[in-house]
């Protein structure tokens, strides 16, 4: 069974487009990763871009979905060291990578800052990966009839 870590951002597409996470596919991440998502809805209510309802139900939606926290010694240590061998100022994107490098296949993200951060330090996998068939299928848009 392949295990992705996801960020919030990531959390918040899948909700927001409605997304099915396949099944066979398990979802780690910070234990921190509700209260992100949760900053991030804020952020847009106070931006404008959602109201105070979409928002509480799109957090509700996050909770909702199955995921394995992860906050353990080993990980934590694990992203100080990333972050201190990378010069970075906050722990956030470095605790995402510590729990890919340690638990999971690989890094499943929309943020463009978070995978460019993630390139040569863990693996990336599209976000065609977490999803069932037939959302795989609408993400990827339509194709053209070979006959044509």
């Amino acid at each position: 069974m392949a295990r992705y870590v996801v960020d919030a951002r990531t959390l918040l597409h899948l909700v927001d487009h409605g997304a099915r996470v396949d099944p066979a596919i398990h979802l780690v991440a910070p234990g921190s990763i509700r209260s992100e998502a949760l900053q991030l809805l804020l952020d847009d209510v106070r931006a404008g871009t959602r109201t105070d309802e979409e928002a509480l139900a799109a957090h509700e939606q996050v909770t909702a979905l199955k995921l394995r926290l992860l906050g353990d010694r080993v990980s934590r240590g694990t992203a100080w060291r990333i972050a201190r061998e990378h010069g970075w100022d906050s722990l956030r994107d470095a605790e995402h990578l510590a729990i890919a490098r340690l638990q999971a296949d690989a890094l499943v993200t929309v943020d463009p800052q978070l995978a460019a951060r993630a390139d040569g330090v863990v693996p990336l996998a599209p976000l065609e990966a977490l999803l069932a068939d037939a959302d795989a299928d609408a993400d990827a848009g339509p194709t053209e009839d070979a006959s044509t």
